[in-house]
């Protein structure tokens, strides 16, 4: 399917690796103007060797200063956005009762408030064109029960945030959609580790929690977001979509 993303310029936070490397890929292969943004220089460095042409911008999302200055680096060198890819991310603590209060701050900085932050710098630019997408990456786990309870309130919160934004901007022509993936395998993934761990115990969990029978690819999850991100995508408004194999039990 010919997605016309061509030299579109996209920004993508937590691109080094994972999915956001996967989204990375999936939108340079359509020939967009990608550039990536993570806290770690040699992930950025081994994604750029991997993904020829893409661009790598090093900042820690979680500090609201930084977000702001990379942020200026990219409009700098390019002059514009036209979509933004919010997939930075991680968890933290344990139960609710055994986390301290600062792990939940943190866990919203990176997941929620770099979200919120970079969806509020973009929107100019966005505004000014009368179109643009914005995608929000969070978790079947922010519908329901599963994981720890700082990631799953914050990805919850993006949701929300995800509709409400996408209602307010529509009619400046600015779509906002999200992508809930459900248990994800790639080599630097939390699945992975825990493959290597218990590979029984991992065999069991997806015989019994995942319908489809495996785990899921990052480049399944790029896949969509290629496609929400692209005006084949046009009437799909605040909508997050799970991409999950049938994971998650919520039916909604």
């Amino acid at each position: 399917m010919e997605l016309h993303l061509q030299d579109k310029v996209v920004l993508i936070t937590g691109g080094s690796k994972g999915i956001g490397k996967a989204i990375a890929k999936g939108f340079k292969d359509e020939g967009a103007l990608v550039a990536i943004v993570a806290r770690d220089k040699k992930a950025l460095e081994f994604a750029q060797s991997e993904i020829e042409g893409i661009y790598i911008f090093q900042a820690n999302l979680s500090i609201e200063n930084q977000r702001e200055k990379v942020f200026e680096d990219i409009i700098e060198y390019f002059g514009t956005i036209d979509i933004l890819i919010n997939n930075v991310g991680g968890s933290n603590g344990t139960t609710t009762e055994e986390t301290d209060l600062c792990l939940f701050h943190e866990a919203f900085e990176v997941n929620y408030f770099s979200a919120v932050h970079f969806s509020k710098l973009v929107l100019p630019y966005l505004k000014a064109k009368k179109t643009g997408s914005i995608i929000n990456i969070s978790s079947i786990f922010g519908r329901e029960s599963g994981g720890k309870v700082t990631y799953n309130s914050a990805k919850a919160a993006m949701i929300s945030f995800t509709k409400s934004l996408a209602d307010e901007v529509i009619k400046d022509g600015i779509r906002v959609n999200g992508v809930a993936p459900g248990s994800i395998l790639h080599p630097t993934g939390n699945w992975q580790k825990r493959i290597e761990q218990s590979p029984e115990k991992m065999k069991q969990f997806v015989q019994d929690e995942i319908p489809a029978g495996r785990f899921g690819t990052a480049e399944e999850i790029a896949n969509v977001v290629t496609f929400l991100a692209s005006e084949k995508a046009s009437w799909i408004v605040g909508a997050t979509i799970n991409v999950d194999g049938g994971q998650s039990k919520s039916n909604f």
